[in-house]
């Protein structure tokens, strides 16, 4: 064999026409036996610089020739050399024959050589190749012929190793229009596996890029998608057309698309197939399936189509996942919910028929070495439900607060960011619950420790905003004197200094009602935490918004009668400042400015 190869490789650099036929024979009997070492001979003895001579001659031969391309081009130490080599100028102008194995051999050619190889993209795309084989595609498409089919398969494939994992040359094909093209493809040859495969990896490829997405909604492809899944039995499909319709599906329109199509029902019928059973690929095939669901949700179209009311099959159905004893949905049950629990009327259906009892019971059976997961998930859905304020007093009916603070031993920040949100949600305008909450000693102590957590900025923002909500809520004094004692005051003055005007406020009034309910406590910590610098900053800083004044001025009146508060206040000249914004263009703070000067002056 090795002899014969060596005649060939000889013969092939002296020969003529004639006696090239039988020398490309030996070359791809060679390559079918032993590739690489064929190969290897191939490049050795300079056989490549020939071939674009022989590729450019256009006769009988041309197929073996771009055959032996594509064969050589399996070998990645081969591609480069087969770019240096000036392969694909002439390939690409084989393109434009009309020969359909031609065709065929030279999209197997340039598909090889553009697998994983920058060199063999960007000479495909100097030489125009992509535009012309998308062109290709657009004209065959139609066309259900065996042979046409194969040829469909090869050119996906090349456009495929042409753009994998290269967001501009993908940009480009969805500028040249290919996804309206490889839509209608699976639509017409739904019966031809190699091809289908293939245009669901490129769809695949494709669907990560957003500027993919507007294309995608114009076309049929969730009733393609949708169709292909339900005639598939192998895992191995299913999860291909998985991994396109999870890109797909973050794209609004899409989702309703999706839902419209009937996706949502063969997800229900992939769930109660694989619930029970514990092998690896049901369990992937689960978590798929119940992770898709959730996303489709998350759209304010398709969810509230899901909803139904409250009275949608589908949404019974996910409810029915919460008390399940598979993790996996009880964590998409969670999460489902949270996002049915988008909008008030949604949020007062749901606490009326008695969610709030299954998330309880869920967060009850994951308390003690929980699933951190299903805990996150179970509190975001309660901190939803709980923003309509005709939910909060019912929820805290069920018992709800007492059920969360089983959790302020977690050590997980996304728990404690969720049960913060959830306390806090729910004591909103509810006095009795926020004194409860608020004169809870182990739960001061634990907010004022996590106002500390610097490496996680939403729990110590959440905290100091439940601290300051414990006491708005209540306007109790003791609360006010639990928080003094836990040390949350320091807290507080650091809140009021926070970039968000939200946080600030919400500090500036918890403050007052320090002052106001119990000065002579808080005065230690006040001074400790130099709160009149604080108020001085804001009131002389022209960014600060007007209730941020308004509110800071109002505190400075509070903490007047405190002797050593006073003093500061008066040696940093407060009262510049104030008469100052006596003209200032929001009434409310102007009005308030004279009201403090009055007080500054009959105390100075």
């Amino acid at each position: 064999m090795a002899d014969n190869l060596s005649e060939a490789l000889k013969t092939l650099k002296l020969s003529s026409a004639d006696s090239v036929e039988g020398c490309l024979d030996c070359l791809l009997k060679a390559l079918a036996h032993n590739n690489v070492e064929t190969s290897g001979k191939i490049q050795e003895m300079g056989v490549l610089a020939m071939m674009p001579a022989l590729l450019s001659a256009q006769n009988s031969c041309t197929p073996k020739v771009a055959n032996i391309i594509a064969e050589v081009a399996k070998n990645e130490f081969m591609r480069s050399p087969c770019v240096e080599a000036g392969l694909i100028p002439p390939l690409v102008q084989l393109l434009n024959s009309k020969d359909q194995e031609i065709l065929l051999q030279t999209g197997r050619a340039l598909g090889n050589i553009c697998y994983d190889s920058h060199e063999g993209r960007s000479a495909v795309d100097a030489a125009g190749g992509a535009q012309i084989v998308a062109e290709h595609i657009k004209s065959l498409a139609e066309s259900t012929d065996p042979a046409t089919g194969k040829l469909l398969t090869v050119f996906c494939g090349m456009l495929m190793n042409y753009s994998n994992d290269n967001d501009s040359l993908q940009a480009q094909l969805i500028i040249m229009g290919v996804i309206p093209t490889l839509v209608r493809l699976l639509g017409v040859h739904s019966q031809n596996t190699a091809l289908t495969e293939m245009c669901l990896i490129a769809f695949g490829n494709l669907a990560e890029l957003e500027s993919s997405k507007e294309q995608f909604a114009s076309t049929n492809i969730a009733e393609e998608l949708v169709r292909l899944f339900r005639k598939q039995v192998e895992h191995e499909k299913k999860e291909m057309i998985f991994e396109v319709l999870a890109p797909l599906a973050e794209n609004d329109v899409i989702k309703l698309q999706l839902v419209d199509a009937g996706l949502v029902e063969c997800l229900l019928e992939v769930v109660a197939q694989t619930v029970d059973s514990d092998r690896d690929e049901d369990v992937a095939q689960l978590k798929t399936a119940s992770d898709l669901m959730v996303l489709l949700l998350l759209g304010d179209e398709s969810m509230q189509k899901l909803f139904e009311g409250g009275k949608g099959s589908v949404f019974q159905r996910v409810l029915s996942w919460v008390p399940s004893n598979n993790h996996q949905l009880q964590l998409a049950g969670a999460l489902a919910i949270a996002n049915f629990a988008r909008n008030d009327g949604n949020c007062i259906h749901m606490v009326d028929t008695g969610i709030v009892q299954k998330l309880l019971e869920l967060l009850d059976r994951h308390v003690e070495e929980g699933n951190v997961t299903v805990q996150h998930a179970a509190l975001s859905a309660l901190r939803n439900l709980a923003i309509p304020v005709v939910n909060k007093s019912k929820m805290l009916l069920a018992g709800v607060s007492d059920v969360v603070l089983k959790f302020l031993k977690s050590e997980m920040p996304p728990v404690q960011f969720k049960l913060l949100g959830t306390l806090r949600m729910l004591i909103d305008t509810q006095a009795d619950a926020a004194e409860q909450l608020g004169t809870n000693a182990k739960l001061v102590e634990r907010l004022v420790e996590w106002c500390e957590a610097k490496d996680h900025a939403g729990v110590m923002g959440e905290s100091n905003r439940l601290l300051s909500a414990l006491i708005r809520h209540s306007k109790s004094k003791d609360v006010v004197r639990t928080v003094i004692q836990g040390g949350g005051v320091k807290h507080l003055v650091t809140m009021a200094t926070s970039e968000h005007m939200i946080m600030q406020n919400e500090a500036l009034v918890a403050l007052g009602l320090i002052a106001a309910l119990n000065l002579d406590c808080a005065e230690e910590d006040f001074v400790a935490s130099n709160l009149v610098q604080v108020l001085h900053k804001l009131l002389k800083d022209e960014h600060s918004a007007p209730e941020i004044k308004y509110n800071s001025m109002i505190l400075i009146c509070s903490i007047m009668g405190s002797e050593p508060l006073h003093k500061e206040v008066q040696s940093l000249a407060f009262i510049d400042v104030v008469s100052g914004l006596r003209s200032h263009e929001n009434k409310t703070v102007a009005h308030q400015a004279s009201l403090t000067e009055q007080r500054l002056t009959a105390q100075s």
